[in-house]
């Protein structure tokens, strides 16, 4: 009797054992499948089904597009800098390093020109983009552990525990992050651990609201219903099935959050609540600000490299 080849490929899917959230992250985002150490490798058939699965999608896709490759190549070169200031530029950017208000190219000792106290822009790129990037990663991992958290539970159990949770995601949704954050940093020691980690307890209602959104969407899924029939605990429902399929939307939120902290950072350090001990972009904008007219390349220069970054 000659068995329907849709009911082999349904037989042969439903065989495989569940993968793990790396694994089905790494489906989602790269388009393959990699079976988990220790499980029974897929016959030749089973690869010529997956064939059509196989391969890195997004990476041909980022390939693909000449703005992609282009916004790679600058983001990668902006981290390399950031990494290596301290070997490029090793004095403290905040020294005077040259004669006051040389402009770019006039000495080539000092190729991104000088401030009005005569240090040196191009090492102040460099290590503001230290701070920059660290500002906006330890916030993103905050607000994204944070939200993750508050959203899952308020997802998953529902009632009671989402109503609370609920009603606190809005309360940070309607007050204003940046004049909060304003207001704890000035009460507070302005430096970039504390400055990060306000802006990261300021940012995590919008991951908070996304997880809970997917938890509600997910939570009828078949594979959650055969989770709970099974008898797994409501950890591993929560982060070994659900969760990872809420992975690839939580990803892409903590990019715009990183952006996000950036420019958050940046405008602290223009009104002068930044690390008054850290160079920073918004605070090299800050002190050129007075002359716009006679020297616009003060805040040309870093207004350029921060809008590079973030855009």
């Amino acid at each position: 009797m000659n068995v329907p080849t849709t009911t082999v490929e349904k037989a042969r899917t439903s065989a495989l054992p569940r993968s793990t959230w790396r694994q089905q992250l790494g489906g989602t985002l790269l388009g393959r499948f990699a079976p988990k150490g220790g499980e029974p490798a897929l016959d030749e058939t089973d690869e010529q089904a997956r064939a059509p699965q196989r391969g890195w999608p997004v990476a041909r896709a980022l390939l693909g597009s000449p703005g992609a490759v282009v916004g790679i190549i600058v983001l990668s070169l902006i981290v390399l800098v950031a990494l290596t200031a301290g070997h490029l530029y090793p004095g403290d950017p905040l020294d005077m390093a040259g004669q006051p208000l040389l402009a770019p190219g006039e000495d080539w000792q000092f190729p991104l020109g000088t401030d009005a106290l005569g240090r040196d822009i191009a090492a102040g790129l460099a290590h503001g983009a230290q701070v920059s990037l660290l500002v906006g990663v330890a916030a993103a991992l905050v607000s994204v552990v944070l939200g993750t958290m508050m959203g899952a539970a308020a997802g998953y159990f529902g009632g009671r525990v989402d109503g609370t949770l609920t009603w606190l995601i809005e309360i940070f949704q309607t007050t204003p992050s940046f004049l909060l954050v304003v207001v704890v940093v000035s009460i507070t020691q302005s430096t970039v651990g504390i400055i990060a980690v306000v802006i990261g307890l300021t940012s995590w209602d919008t991951v908070a609201r996304l997880v809970r959104a997917e938890f509600r969407a997910l939570l009828n899924a078949d594979f959650v219903l055969a989770a709970r029939t099974v008898g797994y605990s409501t950890r591993w429902i929560i982060f070994r099935e659900v969760l990872p399929n809420a992975l690839p939307s939580i990803i892409i939120t903590a990019s715009v959050i990183v952006a996000s902290a950036i420019l958050t950072e940046s405008s602290l350090s223009f009104l002068g609540v930044g690390d008054p001990n850290r160079i920073s972009w918004g605070s090299m904008i800050g002190s050129g600000r007075d002359m716009l007219r006679s020297a616009l390349y003060l805040t040309e220069i870093p207004g350029a490299e921060m809008v590079t970054t973030v855009f």
